[in-house]
Parts: structure tokens; sequence; C-alpha cells
């Protein structure tokens, strides 16, 4: 077995949203490594705070620079030192116990992180679509999956909330001091906006706004959270008027950059207003933060993130860790039986022919 990847501590959100991979993209890769004869098997992690590639590699093959190029291939980048310093490699059982902790939320930007499970899983299903997994990534992320939900299950790792959404609203509210009276814009109705937004609608916000690319999810989610549905075409309306903007779109270009967002500032009288995009790539440009008035923040920030809940998840890393030992263990068991029993099979039917 054998990872290739970059994530939240080893390269810096400029690096990684250039290499992130879109769905159309991974379905790419996985389509390129299906037809590559040194791989047996893979699946793509791409997520806002990793970029990894997971491949069971066929008996005999070392090499595996030909991932790197495929990835600067569909990404039409040069890949050159300044992205490769960033990347890690895992080999065989540390590939195996990177994975696990992946899975288990203790390798994640927010530790204890319950989003990262359901990406993994994402991740499987998306290779098992393509046709290219096979008994033994079947077998090993099956119990990964199964280590993840023991952990969040049976430990304190994910107590609290525990994910990028909840780091956002959590960061808001440190700068805000409390979301009551105040207003709040969040673009983008996926699982992240949601989150956000049941979050700041538990917290009181006197005003919630939401901007979404379809309107039918934005007045649906509106309705929910007592929020307001409104248009990409009255942002700059509405950000003159809010306190806190939530951005979580994954568009693959800025949607709000310095000009508008000085244009804005200049109407509010440069009353503060807060940014935050979780976004990735990011979709409000950096510049913005030169802008007077403006607090901008982004993914990479919210591990400054803590509290009560933190310390609670730091106590049980250890149990974590002996459940990911178990599962490595359990998984070397019932695959070590899995290959005895193709061994097996193999000469009894070498017996037989040679018998006839």
């Amino acid at each position: 077995m054998f990872i290739i990847g970059i994530n939240h501590k080893t390269a810096p959100i400029e690096i990684r949203e250039k290499l992130y991979l879109n769905p159309l993209q991974q379905d790419l890769l996985l389509s390129e490594l299906k037809s590559n004869p040194a791989v047996a098997e893979a699946f793509v992690l791409s997520t806002c705070n990793r970029i990894e590639v997971y491949i069971k590699r066929v008996d005999g093959v070392k090499n595996m620079d030909f991932v790197v190029s495929l990835i600067a291939k569909i990404k039409k980048l040069k890949f050159d030192f300044e992205y490769s310093k960033h990347l890690y490699i895992y080999e065989d059982n540390e590939a195996i116990n990177h994975l696990m902790r992946v899975a288990c939320g203790i390798d994640s930007l927010v530790l204890g992180e319950k989003q990262i499970l359901g990406q993994v899983k994402s991740s499987v299903e998306r290779a098992r679509g393509v046709g290219i997994l096979s008994k033994y990534f079947n077998v090993l992320t099956n119990i990964v999956v199964r280590a993840g939900k023991k952990a969040q299950n049976e430990t304190d790792i994910s107590c609290g909330g525990s994910s990028i959404s909840w780091a956002a609203i959590n960061m808001a509210e440190d700068k805000l001091g409390t979301f009551d009276g105040k207003s709040v814009l969040v673009i983008g109705a996926g699982k992240m906006g949601e989150l956000a937004l049941a979050q700041i609608h538990n917290k009181g916000a006197q005003k919630i706004y939401l901007m979404n690319r379809t309107g039918e999810k934005a007045e649906a989610l509106a309705e929910k959270f007592s929020g307001v549905p409104v248009s990409f075409i009255d942002i700059k309306e509405t950000l003159t008027e809010v306190d806190v903007c939530i951005c979580s779109v994954g568009a693959p270009h800025y949607i709000l950059d310095r000009a508008m967002v000085e244009a804005i500032m200049a109407k509010r009288s440069y009353r503060k207003l807060i940014f935050i995009d979780i976004s990735m790539p990011r979709n409000i440009d950096p510049a913005t933060s030169l802008v007077e008035g403006v607090c901008l923040f982004s993914i990479d920030d919210l591990d400054k993130v803590v509290g009560e809940n933190m310390k609670k998840r730091q106590a049980a890393v250890l149990q974590v860790q002996n459940i990911i030992a178990q599962k490595i263990s359990e998984f070397s068991e019932k695959w070590k039986k899995i290959q005895e029993a193709h061994e097996s099979d193999y000469f009894e039917s070498a017996e037989s022919i040679s018998a006839e």
C-alpha cells in the first residue's frame, strides 16, 4: 500500500488550493490510475485540508512518481520543487495507520472533525463506481470506517462541535463577542454552509441571509433556519448591512475581490466586517484583508479555535490510538486469512490439474 499527499500540516492553503481536485478531476485521476499497469487498486481523498492518493501497487512496482505527473497534468500545472517539498509518502503499515488516523479525525485541522469520515466513505464509493476498488481496499476501508465510528461513539474525540463550520462560527463569535443583535450572510448552501446556518441560528443572530447559486436550495434552508434568501445580484447591498460573512462556495474563482470589497466598505464608512472563507479553493481574494475595517480569515486560521471541548478531545486521543491499534491488528489478521485461503485454493487447483 502506498499514499502520496499533502495536508494542512505540510502545505499552506495557497498550495493546497492549487492541487485541490474537484469531483470531475478526481474521476479523471481515477480513470488514469485504472489504466496504469502499476496500479492494482486506488482511491482519492480531496478535501479542504488534504489531497491524498491511496494506491495498492502491483507486486514488484516501487516507483510511484507518475502519480505526481498525473495530478500536474489534470491540474495543468508545472509540478516543481515548490510543490514537491510539501508532499509526504507513506507505505505499508505506516500508510494503513495514516488512513486510520484520518478517518478517526485525529489528523484533522479541527481535532475530532466528524465530516472527514463521510468524506473517506464518499471517496471509496467514487473509486468503486469507477471500478478501481477490489478486495484489499474493500476489506481495509470497511475496517477503517468501523474504527472511525467507534472513535466517535465511544470516546470524546468529537465532543461538542467538531466541523470546519463549527470552528468558523466559534471564531466569528470570538471576534464579535456575541451574535445577539448581529446580522450574518452565509454564501453557499452546501454541507458546510448548512452546518454554519444551524449554528448561527442556535446562537441567536438577529438576521441571517443566505446566498446560493441555486435559488430553491437557498429558499428551503432559509425557511428552515428563519433566514432570508438573497440573490448574488444583491451581494453588495447585503454586505453593506451585515457584521459577518461566512463563505463556503467552492467556485473556481474569487467571487469577492479587493475592488468590490473596498467599495462596500466605503458605503459602510469602514465599519468592521468579518469575512471567514472556508471554501476550497478560496473564493474571497486574500488582498481584501488590506482594506480598512476588514477582518479576513481562511481555513488555516481555524486551528486557533480552542475551548473546553478541545481539551476533552485532546484527552481522548490516546483512546483513539488504542482503537486504531486494535483495528490495524484486526485488518492484518483478516488479510492474512484471505491470503492463506487464496494460496490454499491455488495449490488445490494446481494439484487437481496435475492429477488430471
